[in-house]
């Protein structure tokens, strides 16, 4: 099929959560970014109209100059699952049936007109399967010539899990399991369970497991879930209500486990961290025996994977260390917003059967900085219009005087460069501090994150350096895998599981221990002088300042809240919380020198928060 000069395919993901878009050219990703950073609603599961709005500026092409639109599932064959199980569970599922029927006549079914007229559009529109998205996300942006593929998630059309290998520009999936069984639908009922927000709190699951012991783990395995050599498993439907109800688990759920679920927002009790690390010890097990198998068959040394449950940074690590793969790789964004970036790829690799290569060292993800990016002069521009003081830095000044206030103990939020692509921050849009704290933790999570103390960090880490602090034997740049802290950085203080949770927080296990987890492991993220050169300046200075080449990195929100995308949703941020410094570009502001007064004033976002 003839290629014209430059070929533009815009891939989009909506209407279940975290929709997004995403630009291809030629190959190359151009940009990509989530509903939510633009409109605010965390999760946002809309059309995507301002993502593309953005992509399409980024390129600066009008919709009409787009060769293909891309969807990331097939909406006839998800509606034809939907409606085989409210059959099946007839009349049971009334209730859930008449709430999600009027978005799909509305919308999801007249998809393709949709699409038209959101875009004024008259192109081709091509639509993949949803693990077909997620294996592309996870395999054409890799840096594998030849690898296998993992993908594992809630449901997409009828499949919840999937695998097989790419090379080249080739992808085959092998084998799937289907819905209603799922690794994901499991994980997220756990979720529900403890009182967290289904497909968002399972990472706070995740977060709780450490303080808890396996007590749960045979009974799951058990009553729930028969789980076979290969990985593959079977869950037993009695005790769900996802298929057909409002809910994820039943009454003969919570009797087995002895009550209802947690109510939100109410204390956590050790019952709720010992069924948290239960579920989490299960899904580690059915993950480990996924990649054993899947490595069995394929035969490949290297791993990608995506999906919502690849991002399972705990149970990924413990692929890295246990599996005989040698290397893995997992899309950023692996939930659902990644499905953009994978259809579009798919369309030109497959579809239009264009060449690939990779090099087996450098992804094709760039960072995954792939969002906006506002200069000198339109932040200047914003701080002189709202009258906030700011001191501008020489750019090569900057990044000492940023690791000398983190050294200082100042608690600091950085906006740098493009918007990341995905959930996590990475450098760019992030809150840093110093991981030697002891105080740390729980002065951002209480007084500037404004969540569960129990809540985790990562630490940010010079790749170059990252041996020496942790036991990981391959980079980390997405913040997606979990490796214990090497044992000669531990200061063996004395932790003990029977101490109460906030106790525990207050134990002092390694020279860094704002981001050592209570089973002393820690959540990654190796910088890169290449991907992140500003980030990784920043942290090579306070590593001259101070000895230590790592810092904490937590997302720049507050709790309920997106990531911050412009400056002014980062000011606002920075000023309804206890931020010392505020780095935009190469402007600083002091928390000090701000107005206390006005519409940027802590007390007056704060009553428009509220």
């Amino acid at each position: 099929m003839p290629i014209p000069k430059s070929t533009y395919i815009l891939g989009i993901s909506a209407f279940y959560h975290d929709s997004a878009a995403c630009l291809v050219k030629d190959g190359k990703i151009i940009a990509a970014a989530q509903e939510e950073r633009f409109t605010r609603k965390k999760h946002d599961l809309a059309f995507p109209s301002h993502a593309i709005h953005y992509c399409l500026s980024e390129a600066g092409i009008t919709s009409r100059e787009l060769d293909y639109v891309g969807f990331y599932e097939k909406p006839f064959v998800k509606f034809e699952r939907l409606l085989f199980t409210y059959f099946a569970y007839a009349p049971v599922g009334i209730l859930s049936f008449l709430k999600a029927m009027p978005i799909w006549i509305k919308q999801k079914i007249f998809l393709k007109e949709l699409i038209r007229t959101e875009l004024d559009y008259e192109g081709e529109i091509i639509f993949t399967e949803h693990h077909e998205s997620h294996a592309a996300s996870a395999f054409y942006p890799s840096p594998f010539e030849e690898a296998a593929i993992l993908t594992m998630d809630g449901v997409g059309e009828w499949a919840s899990s999937s695998f097989g290998s790419g090379k080249g520009n080739a992808i085959e999936l092998l084998s799937e399991i289907r819905f209603p069984h799922s690794l994901g639908l499991l994980y997220s009922a756990f979720t529900y369970y403890v009182g967290f927000r289904v497909n968002s709190g399972e990472y706070k699951l995740m977060g709780l497991a450490p303080y808890g012991e396996p007590k749960y783990r045979d009974l799951i395995k058990k009553e729930l879930i028969d789980i076979k050599d290969d990985g593959s498993f079977k869950l037993d439907m009695k005790y769900f209500n996802y298929c057909a109800g409002l809910t994820m688990t039943n009454d003969r759920f919570h009797k087995l486990f002895g009550g209802p679920p947690r109510k939100p927002e109410s204390e956590i009790s050790q019952k709720d961290m010992d069924i948290a690390r239960s579920i989490q010890d299960v899904t580690e097990e059915i993950m480990l025996k996924m990649a054993d198998h899947v490595y069995a068959v394929t035969k490949k040394e290297d791993l990608c994977l995506a999906g919502g449950v690849a991002l399972n940074c705990v149970g990924n690590g413990k692929i890295l260390r246990e599996s005989k793969f040698k290397r893995i790789w997992i899309q950023p964004a692996a939930g659902d917003a990644g499905g953009a970036l994978g259809v579009a790829l798919f369309i030109w690799y497959r579809y239009l059967d264009q060449e690939r290569e990779g090099n087996n060292v450098e992804d094709h993800q760039g960072g995954s900085y792939l969002g906006p990016e506002y200069d000198d002069e339109y932040i200047e521009k914003f701080l002189k219009e709202n009258g906030i003081p700011c001191e501008k830095c020489d750019p090569d000044g900057l990044p000492a005087k940023v690791a000398g206030l983190i050294s200082r103990q100042k608690v600091v939020g950085l906006l740098q460069g493009r918007l990341e692509f995905g959930p996590r921050a990475l450098g760019s849009r992030s809150i840093i501090a110093d991981a030697r704290s002891q105080e740390m933790q729980s002065l951002i999570n209480l007084k500037i994150k404004f969540r569960e103390s129990f809540r985790p960090f990562a630490p940010s880490v010079l790749e170059e350096e990252a041996g020496e602090y942790f036991d990981l034997n391959q980079t980390s740049p997405y913040m997606l895998l979990v490796s214990p802290v090497r044992s000669d950085k531990l200061t063996g203080t004395g932790d003990h599981p029977s101490k109460g949770i906030l106790e525990r927080l207050k134990t002092r296990r390694s020279v860094i221990p704002a981001v050592t987890h209570v089973d002393n492991s820690a959540r990654i993220q190796t910088v890169s002088r290449k991907t992140s050169p500003v980030y990784h300046k920043i942290i090579q200075e306070f590593h001259k300042q101070t000895g230590c080449p790592v810092i904490i990195n937590t997302s720049f929100n507050i709790r309920g809240e997106p990531i911050v995308c412009t400056p002014e949703d980062a000011y606002r941020c920075f000023m309804c919380t206890d931020m010392d410094f505020l780095v935009l570009g190469n402007y600083i502001c002091d928390k000090n020198n701000q107005p206390q007064k006005g519409k940027w004033s802590k007390s007056h976002i704060s009553t428009i928060l509220d």
